[in-house]
């Protein structure tokens, strides 16, 4: 979940209470507890349709990429609630069983507990979670905390929004499949530990906005800009040829062009990789913020933990001609 404005925020009485709220679209709330100078509370909800044919993977997919939010923090989700839109009336109850199995699977494994939740009935299945974690204060993640000079470490392979369409429509190979659901179901917890112990100063989890909406919203947090070499992504196998072939989900078409005046981009950047730059993604990685003189080590440990992560890019101090929350676009 992307933190959205709602109307009253400023005049709620708790607001003082709020550490980290709408104002630069983070991935989750952060509040004070009450009398509680040590630890805050993390709040967040994310819901997605089917990505997956088989029940109890898309409960487990589903709940990795709400679990996602907290991490995204720095935080240690706690407790969640399942959130079900379901037909009833043309599937049977054995289906939204083998979804939330999948779910609790997934929370047992990040020790969340389950404490309850609701069901919806619904034409469409969608089903995620309302998560509650903790973070000490003075250690959270938001977008405001990158530094100029710091670089971009992105600890998952982009690419998963093209892959589910292919997934949808029966076309994808196995090992595609394969590669893609075992990358959804990933938790973040262990890139969030590398990041934390490289002294991470900010963080995003690259999900529906692609990574250029992610990082456009740390650029707006912290008041600077950034340069991505696209040839350094991680890219999960058969994107790149899925995006070539021209089969890229709507979603990612609108994100870039919701960002694209933001990006400066020349004729050797590959328009592919712009694309998949932006595209949605489901329970993606990390983006963390690093100071360059670490950024080598925390690599190889994320390496060792399996993760497929990579220095895409550097954030830079605004200038006359580059304002705050632009994009440069390189090979």
């Amino acid at each position: 979940m992307t933190v959205q404005a709602s109307v009253g925020d400023n005049d709620d009485a708790n607001s003082k209470a709020i550490v980290v709220g709408t104002e630069f679209s983070d991935d989750a709330a952060i509040v004070r507890l009450s009398g509680d100078t040590k630890r805050a509370l993390v709040l967040t909800a994310d819901v997605i349709g089917p990505l997956v044919d088989d029940p109890e993977t898309f409960g487990a997919i589903a709940a990795a990429n709400s679990l996602s939010d907290v991490y995204a923090m720095g935080g240690r989700p706690l407790y969640a609630l399942n959130l079900a839109f379901f037909p009833d009336e043309l599937l049977s109850l054995d289906v939204l069983q083998a979804i939330m199995r999948g779910a609790s699977r997934t929370c047992a494994e990040a020790g969340v507990s389950i404490v309850g939740g609701h069901t919806v009935r619904d034409d469409d299945i969608k089903f995620g979670l309302s998560v509650t974690g903790e973070v000490a204060l003075g250690s959270e993640l938001s977008n405001r905390g990158a530094v100029a000079g710091q670089h971009l470490v992105l600890t998952k392979s982009l690419g998963t929004g093209i892959v589910a369409g292919a997934i949808k429509a029966g076309t994808a190979e196995s090992s595609v499949t394969e590669a893609t659901i075992a990358s959804m179901l990933r938790l973040n917890d262990a890139a969030l530990t590398v990041g934390r112990r490289h002294g991470a100063t900010a963080c995003t989890d690259v999900t529906g906005f692609g990574l250029l909406g992610h990082l456009r919203n740390i650029l707006m947090g912290s008041e600077l800009t950034a340069t991505l070499h696209v040839d350094s992504f991680p890219i999960l196998p058969g994107a790149l040829e899925l995006a070539c072939a021209d089969k890229v989900p709507e979603g990612t078409r609108a994100n870039l062009m919701f960002v694209e005046s933001t990006l400066d981009s020349g004729d050797d950047v590959d328009p592919v990789k712009m694309l998949i730059a932006a595209d949605a993604q489901t329970s993606g990685g990390l983006l963390l913020c690093l100071d360059a003189d670490v950024t080598k080590a925390a690599l190889a440990e994320l390496a060792a933990e399996g993760h497929d992560a990579a220095d895409v890019g550097v954030f830079e101090s605004p200038s006359v001609d580059k304002l705050a929350g632009r994009i440069s676009l390189r090979p």
